[in-house]
């Protein structure tokens, strides 16, 4: 299985790609899709929605998971940073994938083994979980991270209900 992680962000959404062979977790891909606070909102949302639905084309993910947003103290930044989010969500489901939503301190808690780890803590176990790779930045190390707790918990879901779990081709 082929799994995309998203952080979503409206300057910053972090992408990574996994994918699954067993117990097996094997880096494909990472990155960052970038808005200039420049432009205007609507065409900030569509630089995410076109850099998105470019990377499903591009490495074909089974499903996707995206990390819960936190409400700010900003109403203006929550409201943005929400419209993101839709976009984000948007473009896989649009792609035909199952989106599933993860809260940050389940990610962390599935990762690193507690629920309010720094990024640091975050970063430090995706890099140990995935060895060799050169992680592009913290947005990806995030995305990434919300990939891996997708794996496990797809894997144990799957194993509960008894059904196979599939590699990719």
């Amino acid at each position: 299985m082929r799994i995309l992680g998203l952080d979503p962000g409206l300057r910053h959404t972090g992408w990574g790609i996994l994918d699954i062979d067993g117990s097996h977790l094997r880096h494909v891909a990472d990155g960052r899709v970038d808005t200039s606070e420049k432009d205007d909102l609507s065409v900030r949302l569509l630089a995410l929605q076109d850099g998105l639905a470019e990377i499903i084309e591009f490495h074909r993910p089974d499903t996707a998971a995206i990390e819960e947003t936190f409400v700010n103290k900003n109403p203006t930044s929550t409201l943005k940073l929400g419209m993101a989010r839709g976009v984000v969500m948007l473009a896989p489901a649009r792609a035909g994938l199952a989106v599933t939503e993860y809260g940050a301190n389940h990610i962390k808690k599935s990762v690193v083994g507690v629920g309010h780890a720094d990024k640091v803590q975050v970063q430090t176990m995706v890099a140990r979980l995935l060895p060799g790779i050169a992680i592009s930045s913290a947005d990806a190390a995030d995305a990434l991270a919300v990939a891996i707790c997708h794996a496990h918990h797809s894997q144990t879901s799957a194993r509960v209900r008894g059904q196979p779990i599939r590699a990719s081709a």
